[in-house]
């Protein structure tokens, strides 16, 4: 009986981990931490303090655009793609085969004198596929400078969240950018970022109600047809 008793609380709390698990943040692909601090420049000497910091110290005439650690970079989503594809194929094959037997009465063959044998064949295919994708994607996210080359290009990652009445959106992206391509108001263009990686996910009861069951998906992996 106390055996019975655990299996049902062993099953329970399976069944409550796995709803609590439905809430969790989707994974993602872009590339990681989402956001870093700056920590100062490596073998600057520590703050010791006097008004002058050889590690935030910036020239005079120098503009403020992101180019270290922890700086942030606002980048204008514009992605626009469109894709067409079609493909035709045909194939046609025949072929004709006429025989006959002609023998003498004295041969062992003799009673297939006359036997005629005609044979063919035709076969044909046709296949023909297109396809068509049409995306855009517009909006702004700003992001944080989390690793910069040696040639100074700046690897950038970040997140934004929403959280709309019952579920909750996601927009990630991350991307190596060339500071030159930075401009004064520290902003960049998406397609001006290489390596550039974009999400946009949701969680919440909308999301699931667009998701195959799990025992749906299971029977479609094993179907042969």
């Amino acid at each position: 009986m106390r055996s019975l008793s655990a299996f049902w609380l062993a099953a329970v709390l399976a069944l409550l981990s796995g709803c609590a698990a439905i809430e969790t943040v989707p994974p993602t692909a872009v590339h990681q931490p989402m956001s870093v601090r700056p920590d100062g420049h490596a073998g600057m000497p520590p703050a010791n303090g006097a008004i002058y910091q050889a590690a935030l110290a910036r020239p005079l005439f120098e503009d403020r655009r992101a180019r270290h650690v922890g700086d942030i970079i606002t980048i204008n989503l514009v992605e626009r793609n469109t894709a067409t594809k079609s493909a035709n194929t045909s194939a046609t094959r025949s072929s004709e085969m006429t025989g006959g037997i002609t023998a003498s009465s004295r041969l062992p063959l003799g009673g297939l004198n006359g036997l005629n044998v005609e044979a063919g064949v035709d076969s044909g295919f046709n296949g023909a596929g297109s396809a068509r994708a049409n995306n855009a994607f517009n909006g702004t996210i700003t992001v944080t400078v989390i690793d910069v080359y040696p040639n100074g290009n700046l690897l950038v990652s970040g997140e934004k969240m929403l959280a709309i009445n019952q579920g909750n959106e996601f927009i990630r992206f991350s991307g190596v950018i060339d500071p030159n391509t930075v401009t004064s108001t520290n902003t960049v263009q998406s397609i001006q970022v290489a390596d550039a990686r974009i999400e946009y996910r949701g969680t919440g009861v909308i999301d699931q109600s667009n998701t195959m069951g799990w025992l749906q998906r299971f029977f479609l992996a094993i179907l042969p047809f």
